[in-house]
Order: structure tokens, then C-alpha cells, then sequence
């Protein structure tokens, strides 16, 4: 009996631990089905957006026919049956389901410009109305707490109407009586934007009228509300104005160089994006890629590789999108002119001293011979020359300085201009004694593993060699590589990471020793090499931008975390690829940053007990990045708690052996006494 007991007590001492280590390990365990999903409760602020998930059970997991009815309140908000989509009352505009998303549920559902009456409950009800019984494990309740609506009760919400067509954006406050209705576009007020004043209408509920629209109204406008006691709350809504494509400017003549490259260009607007352009030539069809040395750029301008006489004549562009085109552009005379070529040269290098006086020569002609071109002279570095009144005079093309000051020493530019091109010579001024000038203008390009880098001179001698200082821009430690020819202005590093951003600085060294560094200059490699495009509309699709991707959100799933985010709504067809980034907070150090094509991404290398910032950025073709919203998260330390735990379950495990073990030798003991007292009698 006392045995029985203990053994019944042990059992009961156990079982807790080893539910627990169950909990923690994940072993299986068949306790029963849940029939109905827990209500999710969620938290939204006026103003913004709230996303509730709702998935989908299908029988055997196969896609039948469903209809979807969201409810709240047990009033309707939001039905799809046979592919319709129906909003209801307030609720229109403002709901999107996200059946093709493949992060959330295909019954979820996007509430956005929350307002204070979207508080309560809220039903995902799933049916399918060909099958018995109708209903499954479907449906989820969620409950939607609305915060600060102190001041503002019913924000704007976006909206996309056609050029010409009126928009119109709520902005009701808590009491109108007492509160002030003050509206932004972009960040500016519009009592300052004159022309949009004169077109919008305030009515007196604070709302805001805009009639008629212009292409130039795009952008976010945001309603701020004022009580008396100078407390504020705002709320910004998108207006997406669309219109057919349309050509904004055309020159009546554009003269190009004979024999040098050349572009002509196309300027249009459009909304929805270019989806073609179409050029003519005198009347006809003008297709670059039937033409050698013509090629489309990218935003359908057309570039002449070489110019000759042929490619004279009266051109047109008539630019497309989704909703038409507004019509051709107005002829365009393309006139092919020889460009000035410079016949006296001024010496590359003017020594002089402080005080002295320096004169430059410089003569040019037209190519054609008939006139001499306007001569005019520049300081390369941006600076003005000094006051013609003053120290300095033009004759012809000669350049004259008087009473050299250290200002005067760089390089300067020698320029000849026709209705063509404009060519150039350069020159410098050397003061004695005085240290030289640091490289400047900066520019480059990339690869995936190599940036080209350039820069203009800051002075000109016979001995120069230029260093290129270069680290990744978040590392502490400087690289360097020495240019090993003297006269090129250009250096090609190679060996750098794809996607990732690198800092500049050139050294100019002469005879003399160390010249300045350059200003710093920072790029980013290419995350990876792409094809050129083939057609035009491939060349349109790479000039084309991309959106921002939306609802980032990190979600613990088994012993890691998961980033979930959406694609971007605007040129997902130009995606090339995510960049997530996350850093340590509140320092803001930069933990770890990846590249992925998908729209997930497991984190399994987060520090436990740390506060991070999550950021995804959209990639497209033409490598044009857009940031999404920032999530902060902070990291559980599980690990040390599990740790914890199982050793405690361990050393209590250990106590019951011990235990148990005592109670047997107890046990053993008290019978061995027993059978020596029975021998004894």
C-alpha cells in the first residue's frame, strides 16, 4: 500500500516537468482538435492601416469555388461571390482582399484610413456553396481597437481619378467649432501653392475638394487638425491622377554635331507608365533598330553613335500607355552642323607669383570655314572669373589676368560654341609657393564586382600620380591603389561585393610630395549582371521605377524568426530582387543585410535580448531602390530561459532518481531485517 502511494505521488511530481519538456521540444502530443480559431486581436491608429488574416481551408487542400463575407458588427462589410468584389458604405475605397498574396490568407483583407468608427468586432466568414455540408474550419474573428482619435475622426483616403475629373478627401475633426483644418501637398502647405489653391474647394466639415485635377497634382496630401490647446493630429492620403501619354515639349529645330554622338529626345509624361513610343522620319516610320549606329536609351530617346548628313530630316514621337496617347509631338528640324574645331590652344600650364600677370591665347573657327565661333573663357572648378572692370579682360579669345591673387590658380577652359556642340581646351595657372588643389567631380560606374571611377584634375604638372583611397562604406579601414598610368583620369577597382556601397577619396602626389584628398564620393556596386535589352519595350520596362514593398512584418515561426512582406503595387513587372536590412537598436549598427527574390526570408543569426530595425528595399532593373516601413522587434532571450528550465527539470529529474533510489535501498534493508528476525526464531 505505502509503495502503491509513493509511486502514485512520483507520478504526479513528474508529469508537469515532462509536459513541460514536451511544450519545449516539440514532441508530439494528441490532446484534442481545435474546432474554432482563437479571435485575434489587433491595434490601429486614425489614419493608418490594419491587415486581418484570414486563410482558407479547403477540402483535401484542393482550390474550389468559395464566397467570402467579411461582417462586422454582424453588418456587412465586404463580400466576393462568382469574382465580384463589394464594398459597403463607408467601407468603400478603403478595403483591398489579398487573394494573391503570398504571405497572408486568400480571405485577408487590407482596412486602410482608419477611422474611429471602424472600432468593434469584425467576422471572416468562408462558404462553399457547392459542397454538404457548406462549412469547415473556416472563419476567424478579429476585434479592431482604434487609437488616437482625439482630434481627427474620419481621415482622407486615397484615390485615383482621371486628369480633369474632380478628387475628393474627408477630413472631419472631433468638433469643427473648436478645431482648425489646415491641408498639405507633399509636405507643402497649400495656402503657398497658388494654382492649386485657385482649383480646391474646403467645405466645412474641413473635407477638400479638387476640381478639375492637373497631372501635377500627383502626390500625398495630408490633412492636420488643431485644437486650441495647439495639440495636433494628422493624416495623409495618395492622389494618383492618370492620364493618357503625352508629349509636354518639343524644340522646333535641334542641330547635332557631324560626326560625334548625339541624342534626341522625346518629352513626355505619362501615368499609367510608358508602354510605347513610337518615332517618325519625314513622314515615315522611324525604327532605330533597322538603322546601324542608332539604338534606343532607355526612356525612348534615340542616340546617333555618329552623327553624318543622313540622319538630317523632320522627326515626331508619339508616346503610349494603357490609357492611349494624347496625340504626336509637334516636327522636330534636325539639322546636322559641323561642330568649331579650336585652331590656337593655350599652354597647359601658366607659372607665375603673386601679383604678376598671366595672358591665355585662344582662336577657333567653324569647320565650314564661313565664321568664327563665340569664343568665351571659364574656371573649371565652378568659381566666377574675377570682375571684368577689374583685374581681368577678353580680347577676341584671349584671356588677360592682372594682379594675380591665390583665388586665381586652377584650371581653366578655353570654350568655342555653335548651334552644334561646344568644344573645349584647358589650362592652368600656377602660383609659386602656393600648395595645389585637390581633385574634384567625382563620378562612376559599376559592375557587380567593380566600380570606374573619374575625376577632373585639380592642377596639371609633368609628374603626377593619383592614389584612390576606397573601403566598404560602413568599414572603419581605408584600401588604397595607385593609378599606374600618370595621364589617365580614371581608375577601375576591382574585386568589390555585389550590392554594396563603397566610399571614395583621390590623392594627387607630385615631385613635391602630398597634394589634398578629394571630397569623399560614395557608390554602389551592381548586385548582379543583367541582360541588355532587345526591344523597345524592354528598354521601357528597365527605365520604368518601382513602389515600395508594403506590410513588413517579423513573425516567430518554430526556433527562428520569418520577415513576411508584400510586393510592391506599383512596377512589381520591374522587380529584380529584396534587400532586407536590419540593425541593432538604439545604436542603429547595421546587423546583417541580405538579397532575396522572395517575399520571405528566415533569420536564424539574431543575437537574443536585443532591441532591431527591419527595413526591406525593392530592386528594380534600372537598379532604383524604394524602402518599405521599419519594424521593430525585440529578441526574447528563449535560449537562456529554455536553458534554464531544462535544467531545472534535469536536476529535479535527478532528486526523483535519488529518491527513489533511497526508497529502494530503504526498502531492501527493511525486508533483509524482517527475514534475519524470522531465522532467529
Amino acid at each position: 500500500m505505502h509503495l502503491i502511494i509513493s509511486c502514485s505521488i512520483g507520478f504526479r511530481k513528474i508529469l508537469p516537468p515532462l509536459l513541460l519538456i514536451i511544450a519545449l521540444f516539440g514532441l508530439p502530443a494528441t490532446f484534442g482538435y481545435l474546432e474554432e480559431r482563437p479571435p485575434v486581436y489587433l491595434e490601429a491608429k486614425v489614419g493608418s492601416y490594419v491587415i486581418l488574416n484570414c486563410p482558407v481551408d479547403f477540402p483535401k487542400n484542393d482550390p474550389i469555388p468559395y464566397v467570402l463575407h467579411w461582417n462586422k458588427d454582424n453588418r456587412p462589410v465586404f463580400t466576393l461571390y462568382d469574382g465580384k468584389l463589394n464594398p459597403y458604405e463607408t467601407f468603400i475605397g478603403r478595403v483591398t482582399l489579398l487573394n494573391n498574396d503570398m504571405v497572408y490568407g486568400k480571405a485577408s483583407l487590407n482596412l486602410t484610413s482608419i477611422r474611429e468608427s471602424d472600432n468593434g468586432w469584425y467576422e471572416c466568414k468562408v462558404i462553399f456553396p457547392n459542397r454538404v455540408p457548406n462549412k469547415r474550419n473556416n472563419g476567424t474573428w478579429f476585434h479592431i481597437s482604434v487609437l488616437g482619435g482625439t482630434l481627427l475622426k474620419i481621415p482622407p483616403v486615397n484615390q485615383t481619378v482621371m486628369e480633369g475629373d474632380p478628387a475628393f478627401f474627408h477630413c472631419m475633426a472631433q468638433n469643427p467649432e473648436t478645431m482648425f483644418i489646415e491641408w498639405y501637398k507633399d509636405n507643402v502647405s497649400l495656402l503657398q501653392m497658388y494654382d492649386l489653391l485657385h482649383r480646391s474647394n474646403f467645405g466645412p466639415d474641413g473635407s477638400l475638394t479638387i476640381n478639375p485635377t492637373q497631372m501635377s497634382d500627383l502626390g500625398f496630401f495630408k490633412c492636420e487638425v488643431r485644437n486650441t490647446m495647439n495639440d495636433t493630429q494628422d493624416a495623409t492620403a495618395f492622389l494618383n491622377v492618370q492620364y493618357k501619354a503625352k508629349v509636354i515639349y518639343a524644340p522646333k529645330e535641334v542641330y547635332l554635331p557631324f560626326g560625334e554622338p548625339a541624342v534626341l529626345d522625346c518629352h513626355f509624361r505619362s501615368n499609367p507608365p510608358l508602354t510605347n513610343l513610337r518615332w517618325e522620319k519625314d513622314g515615315f516610320l522611324f525604327d532605330p533598330y533597322n538603322v546601324q549606329g542608332v539604338f534606343y536609351k532607355r526612356n525612348g530617346s534615340i542616340y546617333f553613335e555618329k552623327v553624318d548628313d543622313s540622319h538630317a530630316g523632320r522627326y515626331s514621337c508619339t508616346p503610349y500607355n494603357d490609357l492611349g496617347t494624347d496625340g504626336p509631338s509637334p516636327s522636330i528640324n534636325v539639322i546636322v552642323q559641323r561642330p568649331p574645331v579650336i585652331v590656337m590652344k593655350p599652354k597647359l600650364l601658366y607659372v607665375t607669383k603673386i601679383g604678376g600677370t598671366v595672358e591665355m591665347h585662344c582662336d577657333a573657327k567653324d569647320r565650314d570655314g564661313t565664321h568664327t565661333p563665340p569664343i568665351s573663357w571659364i574656371k573649371k572648378d565652378g568659381s566666377l572669373l574675377p570682375h571684368p572692370h577689374g583685374r581681368y579682360q577678353q580680347n577676341g579669345g584671349n584671356l588677360t589676368i592682372e594682379d594675380i591673387v591665390e583665388s586665381d590658380r586652377g584650371i581653366y577652359a578655353c570654350q568655342a560654341t555653335n548651334e552644334a556642340a561646344t568644344i573645349s581646351a584647358d589650362a592652368e595657372i600656377m602660383i609659386e609657393n602656393v600648395s595645389p588643389r585637390a581633385p574634384y567631380n567625382l563620378t562612376g560606374n559599376s559592375s557587380d564586382t567593380a566600380i570606374t571611377l573619374r575625376w577632373a584634375p585639380g592642377y596639371i604638372r609633368q609628374y603626377l600620380e593619383y592614389i584612390i583611397w576606397y573601403r566598404l562604406a560602413e568599414a572603419p579601414e581605408w584600401r588604397t591603389f595607385k593609378v599606374s598610368n600618370k595621364h589617365v583620369l580614371e581608375a577601375t577597382i576591382t574585386n568589390l561585393q555585389p550590392a554594396k556601397e563603397y566610399e571614395f577619396m583621390v590623392l594627387c602626389q607630385d615631385n613635391y610630395g602630398d597634394g589634398m584628398f578629394s571630397k569623399a564620393f560614395r557608390y554602389f556596386t551592381k548586385p548582379k549582371e543583367f541582360e541588355q535589352p532587345e526591344t523597345f519595350q524592354d528598354t521601357l520596362l528597365q527605365f520604368n521605377q518601382i513602389g515600395s514593398p508594403i506590410n513588413l512584418t517579423i513573425e516567430k515561426r518554430n526556433n527562428n524568426y520569418e520577415a513576411r512582406w508584400q510586393p510592391p503595387e506599383l512596377g512589381l513587372d520591374q522587380l529584380r530582387y529584396y534587400i532586407l536590412r536590419w540593425w541593432i537598436e538604439p545604436q542603429h549598427k547595421l546587423h546583417g543585410s541580405v538579397s532575396t527574390p522572395d517575399v520571405t526570408y528566415v533569420l536564424d543569426d539574431l543575437d537574443e535580448d536585443e532591441l532591431y530595425t527591419f527595413q526591406v528595399f525593392a530592386v528594380s532593373t534600372t537598379n532604383y531602390t524604394s524602402g518599405s516601413n521599419e519594424v521593430e522587434i525585440y529578441m526574447y532571450p528563449y535560449r537562456r530561459v529554455k536553458v534554464i528550465t531544462v535544467s531545472g527539470v534535469l536536476i529535479l529529474l535527478v532528486c526523483l532518481a535519488v529518491i527513489s533510489s533511497l526508497l529502494y535501498m530503504k526498502r531492501n534493508r527493511i525486508k533483509k531485517l524482517r527475514e534475519a528476525e524470522n531465522v532467529k526464531i
